[in-house]
C-alpha cells in the first residue's frame, strides 16, 4: 500500500450534501506527487455562512462543472488509492451524497483513513483541528480552501508516517450506498 489520495471538499450550505469545491493531493511512496483542484457547481443555493467561510458563491461557480461532469475527471484519481481526509466522516459523507443525488454508481464501500482519528491516537491531549495541526507542524494553510486543506491533510498524514505510524492500522471502511 503506497498510494494515498488526500481530499477535501467545501460545501455551499448547511445541508452538506453537495460540493462547491474539491481539492485532491496524491501521495505515492511517501511523497506528494500530484494535486487537483476544481470549483463545483452544486446546483443548490449558497448559505451566507458557507460563502463567508470559503469565499465561494454563485458567481464563483458560474462556469464550474456540476458534479457528474467533474466525477468523470476525478473518478480515476479517487479510485487509485486509499482515501485520506481530515475529519473523513464529513468529506466521505458529502461524496456519498453527491454520488447518490446524481445516481452515480461507484463502489458500495471505500477504504479510507481519517487524520483526525489517527492524530488523536498518535498525539493525545492536543487539538486536532486542521489549523491547529498545521500550526503544530509548521504547515502552510489557507483554511477552508479545498486545495490548501487537501495538501495540509496530506502533509499531516506524511508527518504521522515519518513519526512511525502504520497507516494500515487506521484504515476503515466507509459505506457509500
Amino acid at each position: 500500500m503506497n498510494r494515498f489520495i488526500a481530499f477535501d471538499v467545501e460545501t455551499p450550505n448547511h445541508w452538506n450534501n453537495r460540493m462547491s469545491a474539491i481539492g485532491i493531493t496524491v501521495i505515492e511512496d511517501g511523497i506528494i506527487t500530484d494535486s487537483f483542484y476544481s470549483l463545483v457547481d452544486p446546483e443548490q443555493p449558497f448559505d451566507w455562512f458557507n460563502t463567508k467561510l470559503t469565499g465561494i458563491n454563485e458567481e464563483s461557480v458560474f462556469d464550474a462543472p456540476a458534479f457528474p461532469l467533474l466525477w468523470e475527471k476525478i473518478e480515476p484519481i479517487m479510485s487509485s488509492g486509499i482515501l485520506v481526509a481530515h475529519n473523513a466522516g464529513f468529506d466521505m459523507g458529502v461524496l456519498k451524497c453527491c454520488l447518490s443525488a446524481y445516481e452515480i454508481e461507484w463502489k458500495p464501500c471505500v477504504r479510507g483513513i481519517c487524520t483526525v482519528v489517527m492524530g488523536r491516537s498518535l498525539l493525545p491531549g492536543i487539538s486536532h483541528k486542521l489549523n491547529d495541526m498545521c500550526d503544530y507542524y509548521g504547515i502552510c494553510l489557507n483554511h477552508h480552501h479545498a486545495d490548501s486543506d487537501s495538501r495540509a491533510c496530506a502533509e499531516i498524514f506524511l508527518k504521522y508516517m515519518e513519526g512511525g505510524a502504520v497507516p494500515e492500522k487506521y484504515i476503515r471502511t466507509y459505506r457509500l450506498i
